[in-house]
């Protein structure tokens, strides 16, 4: 069955029917690699039908070449977008779930610089911050907003991903994208891991 867009638009309709009009939708990518970053990106789509851009949905559930598309497509339609990151050592220092709430926290903070959002829609994990947010489990699947946030993150760090293969030849960096597939796992063996491994995700392989 071809996936239709517009049914990821539920948790969307049903606050612009309560009089939200701003809303964010939130997502991060890069939990459980075991090198490079974890980005997270933060959008405000338009909601008018119209505006709603056709093949969204979970970033892990488009393929590389319709990602980089959307990515473009969703960066001009957006109302307003950030992306933050965090590098492996403050992944190390922090841990990975820590990282991954500031991230969220900075971005909703920066993008309230922008724009003044009524609410966000987030990915199954609760943050504190000013603006009121809803947790939704599997959310890149089931809103717009979060999808649309999901490839913005994914492609961002999936590109950054294939640059850092370059500077660091051998773990197969632009295929794996720092996840731990066999021949990274082996390559970290064999001639040891790199600047932008993270430390506390490898100690088994090392």
């Amino acid at each position: 069955m071809k996936h239709d867009t517009m049914t990821m638009l539920e948790y969307e309709h049903k606050l612009l029917a309560e009089g939200k009009q701003l809303i964010g939708g939130i997502d991060e990518v890069g939990r459980g690699p075991l090198a490079g970053p974890v980005v997270v990106a933060c959008c405000v789509m338009p909601l008018k039908d119209e505006d709603i851009i056709q093949g969204v949905n979970d970033s892990k559930k488009v393929s590389e070449k319709n990602r980089e598309i959307l990515y473009e497509k969703i960066k001009e339609k957006a109302i307003a977008y950030q992306i933050e990151m965090l590098d492996e050592k403050a992944i190390d220092e922090m841990n990975i779930l820590a990282a991954t709430k500031w991230c969220m926290a900075k971005a909703i903070e920066d993008i309230s610089q922008k724009v003044k959002l009524d609410i966000v829609l987030i990915d199954a994990v609760n943050i504190e911050t000013n603006v009121p947010i809803e947790p939704i489990i599997k959310g890149d699947a089931k809103s717009y907003s979060i999808a649309c946030a999901s490839i913005l993150a994914k492609v961002t760090r999936d590109r950054m991903m294939v640059e850092m293969d370059k500077k660091y030849p051998g773990y197969d960096f632009a295929s794996n994208k720092g996840y731990g597939s066999k021949k990274h796992i082996d390559a970290i063996k064999t001639i040891g891991p790199c600047e932008i491994h993270r430390r506390t995700f490898i100690k088994n392989f090392i």
